[in-house]
């Protein structure tokens, strides 16, 4: 086991210590000294600064590498790494480089933001819900799991502090997998993987083993996983285990890394409208 592993494994024993310890002392009161509660905490923190750090510095000037677009037809860019790095204000899971991208064919096809009402959604109603997704290059399959369900929404006010301080929390204690939800994992050669998080459930169409073609369909958009919506979220990265993965700068070939906010048309449209 490398030491970023059991880095990764100590930290989520800490935070899970600091659960239980909280939870005890709200049982049993002063059963648990107040400031005992807060040492595993304390430490959780410190490990994730200390493992952050060295992400970013092992990450830093990294050339980016060039692949094919995950999907087709029009895109919008969100947590980009052209705006910000880390794009997702963290190095953890290999995601310093790592870009969401939402589906809306049509402008004003995608549900706004509410900050009350409805406080979810179906899937169905984005359209990026069972948007294919295709392999960027020839590659050979590491994992795939896609058995998570996919949950409503989380674009309301209410629905995102629950994700936000709720939901995100107890995902990132019990692991990777929790957070990026069913997903994929593609070995490109030279040290690179491809990783997109967030399949549909039951969509996948490779299996750990496969050797895919670039453009190949793998798979469907989904929204499992410690996401806001249905949404693809793509990264390329030095390992296929997410726990000590460092992330790598991509860029997809005639498109570039779009901006926040960016629209952009990838490929030829296919099925089922796209």
């Amino acid at each position: 086991m490398s030491a970023r592993k059991a880095a990764m494994i100590f930290y989520r024993f800490c935070w899970l210590a600091f659960v239980a310890l909280l939870v005890a002392d709200l049982v049993a009161d002063r059963l648990v000294p107040y400031g005992l509660v807060l040492v595993p905490a304390a430490a959780a923190i410190l490990i994730g600064l200390l493992v952050g750090r060295r992400r970013a510095d092992l990450a830093a000037d990294r050339p980016a590498v060039e692949v094919g677009p995950p999907v087709t037809g029009r895109w919008t860019a969100l947590n980009s790494p052209a705006d910000k790095v880390p794009s997702h204000g963290t190095h953890g899971y290999g995601q310093t480089y790592a870009i969401d991208i939402v589906a809306e064919p049509e402008e004003g096809s995608r549900p706004p933001f509410r900050w009350l009402w409805p406080v979810a959604r179906p899937n169905r109603d984005f359209p990026a819900f069972g948007a294919p997704l295709l392999a960027v290059a020839d590659a050979t399959v590491v994992h795939a799991s896609d058995g998570r369900r996919d949950h409503l929404s989380r674009n309301s006010g209410p629905a995102l502090a629950y994700l936000m301080l709720v939901e995100a929390s107890l995902r990132d204690m019990a692991g990777a997998r929790w957070i990026v939800g069913n997903h994929l994992v593609l070995d490109l050669g030279d040290g690179t993987y491809a990783a997109y998080a967030h399949l549909r459930r039951g969509s996948l169409q490779v299996r750990a083993g496969d050797t895919v073609r670039a453009g190949q369909l793998l798979a469907h958009c989904g929204n499992s996983g410690n996401s806001t919506e249905p949404h693809v979220h793509f990264q390329l990265m030095d390992h296929p285990d997410l726990d000590v993965a460092r992330g790598i700068p991509f860029t997809w070939r005639g498109i570039g890394v779009p901006a926040n906010g960016e629209v952009f048309a990838a490929g030829e449209t296919v099925g089922d409208g796209w």
